[in-house]
C-alpha cells in the first residue's frame, strides 16, 4: 500500500468527492456504445472505443495518482489496509461470477441445446442438422444452407499451449518479485516484475496473431455459429482481463521504481498479484474446456 507509517495516519480516511467515478462512466459509455455500432458495420464505431479508451486511461492516470499519494502521504490506517483487501476479494469474486456465466452458456449450448435441436421432436423444424459439436465446421451440415459459414475449429498447439506457458511463467516470475519485495530486495523485485510485464505483453500479442490466424485461415469469426460467439466471447473477455492485469503490473513496477512500498506494507503490489493469479487460473480452465474439449 504505502512506504508510510500507518500510526500517524486517521482512524478511517475518508477521501474528498471526486469526480472522477463520472469521468470514468463517460469513457465506458464511448467504448461501449462504439464497439456495438463497430459489431455492426458502422466504421465510426471504431473511433468512438478508440476515444473512450484513451478517455479511460486520462481518467485512470488521475485517478491511481491520486490514490497512491493518499498512501504514501500516511492517511491509510490498518482498517483502510482491510477494507482494501475485502474489497479486491470481492471484486474478483464477481470476476469469476462473470466467467462463471460465460462457461455455464458454453456448458449449455454443448449438453443441452445442441443435442435438443437434433432430436427427434425437432426433425420436422430442422430435418438436416446434425447434432455436432461445433456445428459448421467444414464439410458438416449443422446448420440451414447459407446460415453459417464453414470454418475450422481452433486446436490447442501451437499458440494456445504457448500463452499456457507463458502465463504461468509469470505467474512464477511475479511471486519470485514479491518473495524478493519482502526480504527487502528492491532491484530484484523490480527487475522480476520488468520480466512478468514483458510476458504479458508477449501473451497479447500472441493472442493477436490467433485471431488474425482464425478470421483470416480458419475463417472463425464472431459470426461462426454458437461455437464463433462463445469462443471469441470467452478468449477476448480473458484477454481484455490480461490486458488490465499488464497495466497494473506496469504501473506497481513504476511505483516500486520510485521508491514506493515497504517490505511491511505493500497492498498495492498484493491486490495486482491476486488479480494476475485469477487471470492465470481462469486461462487454464479456458484452455482445457476451449481448445481440448
Amino acid at each position: 500500500m504505502s512506504a508510510s507509517t500507518p500510526g500517524h495516519a486517521p482512524y478511517y480516511y475518508v477521501p474528498a468527492p471526486s469526480r472522477h467515478p463520472v469521468m470514468m462512466s463517460i469513457g465506458l459509455f464511448f467504448v461501449v456504445f462504439g464497439a456495438g455500432q463497430w459489431v455492426n458495420a458502422h466504421a465510426w464505431g471504431m473511433y468512438s472505443v478508440l476515444f473512450g479508451m484513451l478517455w479511460c486511461a486520462f481518467v485512470l492516470r488521475q485517478w491511481f495518482g491520486e490514490a497512491a499519494a493518499e498512501a504514501e502521504g500516511g492517511l491509510l490506517s490498518d482498517r483502510v489496509d482491510i477494507s482494501y483487501r475485502w474489497s479486491m476479494a470481492w471484486f474478483i469474486f464477481s470476476e469469476v461470477m462473470f466467467f462463471a456465466a460465460f462457461f455455464g452458456a458454453l456448458y449449455w449450448a454443448r449438453v443441452h441445446s445442441v443435442p435438443s435441436l437434433g432430436s427427434a421432436e425437432n426433425a420436422l423444424l430442422w430435418p438436416d442438422f446434425k447434432a455436432a459439436w461445433p456445428s459448421a465446421v467444414a464439410g458438416a451440415t449443422a446448420s440451414p444452407a447459407g446460415t453459417v459459414e464453414p470454418f475450422r475449429t481452433m486446436g490447442p498447439w501451437p499458440l494456445p499451449t504457448i500463452n499456457t506457458a507463458l502465463l504461468l511463467t509469470s505467474g512464477v516470475t511475479l511471486t519470485i518479485a514479491h518473495h524478493a519485495l519482502i526480504a527487502g530486495r528492491r532491484a530484484s523485485t523490480i527487475l522480476w516484475m520488468w520480466i512478468t510485464v514483458l510476458l504479458g505483453v508477449v501473451f497479447l500479442g500472441c493472442q493477436a496473431y490467433e485471431y488474425m490466424h482464425a478470421y483470416r485461415d480458419l475463417n472463425l469469426k464472431l459470426s461462426s455459429g454458437i461455437y464463433g460467439s462463445t469462443f471469441y466471447m470467452l478468449t477476448g473477455f480473458h484477454g481484455f482481463h490480461v490486458l488490465v492485469g499488464t497495466l497494473m503490473l506496469l504501473v506497481i513496477t513504476i511505483r516500486l521504481m520510485k521508491g514506493h512500498f515497504t517490505p511491511e506494507r505493500h497492498f498495492g503490489f498484493e491486490g495486482a498479484a491476486w488479480y494476475w493469479h485469477f487471470v492465470d487460473v481462469v486461462w487454464l480452465g479456458l484452455y482445457f474446456i476451449v481448445y481440448w474439449m
